[in-house]
């Protein structure tokens, strides 16, 4: 079974990332405030889905823990878990957006869930529904019978029409910390038996992006690949990331106001297979790490992994803040450039010849706003 599969949190203890909302769902369990419709919207990924099932599974608990939790031991956990529940009903609006499915909803609504306990019924990405299915949707939200819940999970809320948003509670779930997905993969390696190091694992977490799915989907991969070892340089060979050392080199070379081995790196990058794209983007996000490592207060900001961290603040002590602010300029103009351009290759060569020159022409300009200072001050 794959991890994210495996792995799937089963309780709203073991959910990353996301405590403001967990903890608020669990107090709502605990005192019997539970709206009768809820909203969970944010990336992919991140445990929208998840959470609709456990909190599902706690309404119908028949031991909810003090803490708020499902027993998952009881009757209603056991079908539930075990996928033949009759009071939980799970609907993909990607593939079932149609009037006909939602009126097959509403008419299924009118009915007392066997058993007892409330009928609950999860929409996945119900921003795929059609205008007319939301409309058909609207009055049994407004007003459900007493024993319905509803639980939407969407990517897109901006596609939601705003009176369905208007009759839920809403829940907006955050891209995962960096440093929480890391923490959650070297646990699995733990529980596993397999080897890593934990710039492996970080290096995982950045391409991820906050999504969860997304690291454990790519963690798999690495895994069967390398024989179960995670290590820094596995991660870069399999994932083909750009390793961090081409930008730092680059730097030096850009220091050192030397343009051809800009570009003798650069064609050592183009050589290895690398697009195009990800080394201008890289490079952007390279130099506004740079910026950020300036000062103890933002450089928290930079996702990247510690050894890597370390190296730039290094750099950026010792880096002149007007040099990184245009070299950053340079790379974001030439990035909103890089679709429009008939030769990208080219116009990145460019970019670096004139970070490159970079140092001089600040050194000039300088020099003569000094000069011309002075001119007007003697007369």
């Amino acid at each position: 079974m794959v991890s994210a599969r495996k792995y799937r949190p089963d309780t709203f203890a073991t959910v990353v990332g996301q405590a403001h909302i967990t903890n608020t769902l669990r107090n709502a369990l605990k005192m019997n405030t539970l709206a009768h419709a809820f909203l969970f919207t944010g990336p992919r990924g991140v445990g929208k889905t998840t959470c609709a099932r456990i909190l599902a599974k706690a309404i119908n608990c028949e031991h909810l823990t003090e803490s708020g939790e499902p027993c998952n031991a009881c009757n209603s956990c056991r079908t539930f878990i075990e996928n033949r529940s009759m009071n939980i009903h799970e609907m993909d609006a990607a593939s079932n957006n149609s009037v006909d499915d939602i009126r097959s909803i509403v008419e299924q609504v009118r009915y007392s869930p066997a058993g007892g306990g409330k009928s609950i019924y999860i929409i996945d990405e119900v921003h795929m529904l059609s205008t007319a299915a939301f409309n058909a949707f609207l009055k049994t939200l407004e007003e459900p019978p007493p024993h319905a819940i509803f639980i939407l999970a969407t990517t897109e809320k901006q596609k939601i029409l705003p009176t369905i948003l208007s009759r839920c509670q809403k829940f907006d779930f955050r891209r995962i910390r960096l440093d929480d997905i890391s923490q959650h993969l070297k646990d699995i390696c733990e529980q596993e038996g397999i080897s890593y190091e934990y710039g492996g694992l970080q290096q995982i977490a950045i391409k991820a992006d906050g999504a969860l799915r997304d690291a454990l989907s790519l963690f798999d991969q690495i895994v069967s690949f390398s024989n179960r070892q995670v290590t820094f340089d596995i991660v870069l060979d399999n994932l083909n990331l750009l390793d961090h050392t081409y930008f730092f080199r680059l730097t030096d070379a850009i220091l050192k106001e030397d343009p051809a081995e800009s570009l003798v790196i650069f064609n050592e990058i183009i050589d290895n297979g690398f697009d195009l794209y990800n080394v201008l983007s890289g490079l952007v996000e390279h130099f506004r790490n740079l910026l950020v490592a300036r000062d103890s207060r933002t450089a928290a900001f930079m996702e990247t992994s510690d050894n890597v961290r370390e190296t730039y603040l290094e750099y950026a002590g010792r880096m002149d803040a007007t040099l990184l602010f245009n070299a950053f300029n340079l790379c974001s103009e030439s990035e909103l450039k890089f679709k429009n351009t008939g030769n990208p290759r080219l116009l990145i060569e460019l970019l670096l010849l004139k970070l490159s020159s970079l140092k001089r022409v600040i050194h000039l300009q300088t020099s003569d706003l000094l000069a011309s200072g002075g001119q007007k001050k003697n007369n």
